[in-house]
């Protein structure tokens, strides 16, 4: 089996869309779909369940993309050692961060990288800060970049980028100074007042923790994806917001609302780079890890 089929196979099998999978893999959806059917024809199974509405792995098909990721990562791995004893890195590393993470830190991170290795190209997919270490985990991505989690799980390197406080957040026009009075909080100050949290990840777990200690179930107004959604209700009116600072300073909307001096302060959210640690072996994404370094706090 050629490294270029299995390609397509990973890629639709991320995807599940011939679509976007046929884009991702710079082919036609009819050229994917015949690459498809002599690998299902290779394997001697059928790997995809499609109709004309969906798609989906089949059993086999599960079992075939653990192998498939392994086989093209080793792939990766020995043809860019020879690369580099060669004395020259090229190829791909795939990238997946928030949009803030995007203009915050990917343009210095990219352009230091860029200098030294020119012909290493990075796919950049944006999304939801709290699939980062998912998406490594599952090898969907080489890099990604996000909050490191109160506990790091087994084989995942982090490095750290920055530190950022999390901060209450309320409309600008909005009088919320029993809230932000410095003061210890209590839950009486509390009882009632919307709050726009997000879905799930560190600063959720942190502000449920944080309730939870005040003696108080919140009234959560909204639960969204996304910190810059937070944001944006908030400036409305909606309630009060958790987001972390740096996801502020970067709002286009952040004249529209003000930070909230609450006490006790949540603890701050450690901003930074996730690999696999076996995968830092490959020289591609080991340059790109170590090109951060100059920009990682610690």
């Amino acid at each position: 089996m050629d490294a270029r089929s299995l390609r397509h196979f990973v890629n639709l099998a991320d995807c599940l869309h011939f679509g976007r999978a046929s884009e991702a893999s710079h082919i036609s959806p009819s050229a994917l779909s015949r690459s498809i059917r002599r690998l299902e024809e290779e394997a001697g199974a059928t790997l995809f369940e499609r109709n004309n509405r969906s798609v989906s792995l089949t059993h086999a098909g599960q079992l075939f993309l653990g192998y498939a990721r392994n086989a093209l990562g080793e792939w990766d791995e020995i043809r860019n050692r020879l690369m580099e004893e060669a004395g020259e890195l090229r190829g791909e590393v795939s990238m997946y961060c928030s949009v803030t993470a995007s203009y915050s830190f990917l343009f210095d991170l990219l352009a230091r990288f860029r200098k030294d290795h020119p012909r290493i190209e990075i796919k950049l997919h944006t999304g939801d800060p709290e699939e980062a270490v998912g998406r490594v985990l599952a090898g969907s991505e080489d890099i990604a970049i996000g909050a490191r989690p109160d506990t790091l799980p087994a084989g995942l390197a982090f490095r750290r980028i920055t530190v950022s406080p999390l901060v209450f957040v309320a409309a600008a026009e909005g009088d919320f100074s029993a809230l932000g009075s410095g003061r210890a909080a209590r839950a009486a100050d509390w009882v009632g007042v919307p709050v726009i949290l997000s879905e799930r990840g560190v600063a959720r777990e942190r502000i449920d923790a944080w309730f939870r200690a005040l003696g108080l179930a919140p009234n959560v107004y909204a639960q969204v994806a996304g910190n810059e959604a937070i944001v944006s209700m908030v400036s409305l009116g909606f309630g009060i917001g958790l987001v972390p600072q740096i996801v502020l300073d970067n709002s286009p909307l952040a004249r529209t609302v003000r930070s909230l001096d609450v006490q006790p302060a949540l603890a701050p959210y450690e901003v930074g780079l996730f690999a696999l640690e076996k995968r830092l072996a490959s020289p591609l994404i080991g340059a790109f890890w170590s090109s951060a370094g100059g920009a990682a706090a610690g």
